[in-house]
Order: structure tokens, then C-alpha cells, then sequence
């Protein structure tokens, strides 16, 4: 009747990364970005990226980031202190800590990941998920 649970973590990303901050580096100011990148160092400084360009910033491990993140997808491993705006998608990993706002389009939470901060769901993605459901609730009552 039971499932046995899984280990289900995070699949990890074919993301491509054409720029790695590594863990002895550390950037002081704010990063444009138009490709995406992977953080294992220290940023402090807003990351931002153009609305065109489906752009991820994943936070390794080692990786922190002290400043409000805008991207398309956001994966974080490590620790951000900022508000994190993801257009697409927000993944945390397990033992990932982020003390700020988030504002996604989908999230992944691995068990053991800590936030602290709001968690809100884009308004485009809900009124989509509200239009789903609107439509599932029409062809219910219509197939009755």
C-alpha cells in the first residue's frame, strides 16, 4: 500500500556554465550577467540578468552570495542573503540556507535546505496554474 520513500534528490542540471567564480575569489559589486554562471566563491553585489536570456545562477557549495539575485533559474547549494527573483525555476539544495524573499515560477526544496523569508509564486505562473485548473474544473463538470 506504502511506497517506500526514495532518495529523490535534486536531478543535478546540463546546465552549461561559461563562467565559474571560484572558491578563493571573491567579487565586490554588481554582476550583469548574459550568460549563465556558477558561484563557488564570494559575491557581494546584486547578480542580475537581461529578462531575454534564460540565465541560471547556481550557488555551489562553498559558494555565498550577499545581495538580491534576478535570473531565470536559480540553484542554490550554498548560502545567499538577499531576495532571489527566478523567472522560471528555484531549486534548493539540502543544506542550502538563503534568509531573504523568494519569487518563483516553480521551486524544488531538498529535505534538510533552510529559508527564511517569503515564498511567492510568480503572478503569471499562478494565473497559468489558475487557468489549468479552471479549464480541469470545466471539463469535469461538462464530462457529468
Amino acid at each position: 500500500m506504502f511506497e517506500k520513500l526514495k532518495d529523490k534528490s535534486l536531478s543535478p542540471s546540463q546546465e552549461r556554465f561559461d563562467t565559474i567564480i571560484g572558491r578563493t575569489t571573491q567579487i565586490y559589486g554588481r554582476l550583469v550577467l548574459l550568460d549563465s554562471v556558477r558561484i563557488d566563491g564570494k559575491v557581494v553585489g546584486n547578480i542580475e540578468t537581461t529578462k531575454d536570456n534564460k540565465v541560471t545562477v547556481a550557488i555551489g557549495k562553498t559558494g555565498e552570495v550577499s545581495g538580491d539575485i534576478t535570473a531565470h533559474r536559480v540553484m542554490v547549494a550554498g548560502k545567499v542573503e538577499g531576495n532571489i527573483y527566478a523567472a522560471e525555476r528555484v531549486e534548493f539544495h539540502k543544506d542550502s540556507v538563503v534568509q531573504g524573499d523568494i519569487s518563483y515560477g516553480s521551486i524544488a526544496v531538498e529535505h534538510g535546505a533552510r529559508l527564511l523569508g517569503l515564498v511567492i509564486q510568480n503572478p503569471i505562473s499562478s494565473a497559468a496554474a489558475n487557468s489549468s485548473a479552471d479549464a480541469i474544473k470545466k471539463a469535469q463538470e461538462s464530462s457529468s
